[in-house]
């Protein structure tokens, strides 16, 4: 999650999920993983937050939407036009991630794990790098 604030550095927020095959372990982030970025991003930042994400099914799923809608008074959320991933800032983040981490030849899941949770850290506090990602979309934010 990338966040910005007028005034302030452009702070990001992530979760790294490792997918092993165990029974009813989700593939993949859930609505419930989602919803804790969002209070974590709320607790840290400290105020209300406006929220642009893009159409993936997840970001549009019942429970997720029935948590938006009882926290109105602390979240807005505006979606993204559909195959609009120029608009996206995290897509500027992915693809850092990815150059970094895509010759990796690693032994196992846990060493690309560590290898890509490694550069989001490096991403996180640079805060020059989360600006680029935001100024690539070319969207304003109005202070």
């Amino acid at each position: 999650m990338t966040c910005c604030k007028p005034g302030e550095r452009p702070r990001m927020f992530y979760a790294v999920r490792e997918y092993n095959g165990r029974k009813d372990q989700p593939k993949g982030f859930t609505w419930r993983d989602l919803r804790d970025l969002l209070v974590r991003a709320r607790t840290q930042l400290g105020g209300p937050i406006v929220l642009v994400w893009d159409n993936v099914r997840i970001h549009l799923a019942a429970p997720l939407r029935e948590f938006i809608a009882a926290n109105a008074h602390w979240l807005t959320v505006f979606q993204l036009p559909s195959c609009s991933p120029d608009l996206n800032p995290q897509e500027g983040i992915w693809s850092m991630v990815k150059r970094d981490v895509g010759n990796l030849a690693a032994a196992d899941l846990g060493q690309t794990t560590r290898a890509v949770k490694h550069r989001l850290k490096q991403i996180q506090y640079r805060p020059d790098l989360i600006d680029g990602c935001l100024a690539g979309t070319g969207l304003v934010m109005d202070g």
